[in-house]
């Protein structure tokens, strides 16, 4: 089968996105801002323009890491979390949430540092994520913020997929339909 891809432009960067198959009837838009500067810096320039107050940003690893990364450097430079897929050495007194995800099959875990941890306690904490979908890993993120005693005071993505974008608790660039197996958009 050849691949299709969905045309949009997001945060003034036109891009084709490649379409992948979820289940035998459903297709999903891969999004993956790796490897794309002009893409990352657009959209975290178009996020802090839209965000809330916040005193820290925390953002799952992996695709999410780009985005926070840079709208850290364009905000000054700030300090932000990540919360791991795994457990690292240097990680003390780590919190501990279980995460599902469209895009995994399996449950995983995301952990934070107990050091991140004590910074957030009463602090203001942006999540940051690349697409929302289902809301799933931005879930897990929300119950690290609040173990660690943090204040979640806002959710920011690049896109919103399907029903996402019908969030009203959720700041986001565009939309991103679902699609039919034969690539035409669900919503």
């Amino acid at each position: 089968m050849e691949q299709m891809y969905y045309n949009m432009t997001i945060a003034g960067c036109d891009r084709a996105l490649p379409l992948c198959p979820l289940t035998d009837e459903l297709m999903i838009a891969a999004f993956v801002i790796f490897g794309d500067p002009e893409l990352t810096t657009a959209c975290a320039e178009a996020l802090l323009a839209k965000v809330p107050e916040y005193d820290y940003m925390i953002t799952a690893e992996a695709k999410g890491i780009p985005l926070i990364h840079e709208m850290a450097r364009l905000a000054g430079n700030q300090k932000y979390m990540l919360a791991r897929k795994g457990t690292k050495l240097y990680m003390k007194d780590i919190l501990d949430v279980a995460v599902h995800s469209i895009t995994t099959n399996r449950e995983q875990h995301l952990y934070l540092d107990g050091n991140d941890a004590a910074l957030m306690k009463g602090k203001r904490v942006l999540i940051v994520d690349d697409v929302v979908s289902l809301g799933d890993s931005m879930h897990a993120l929300e119950e690290l913020v609040k173990t660690a005693g943090g204040i979640v005071c806002g959710r920011a993505t690049i896109l919103a997929e399907g029903d996402a974008a019908n969030r009203d608790d959720l700041v986001y660039l565009e939309k991103l339909p679902l699609f039919t197996k034969d690539g035409q958009p669900l919503n």
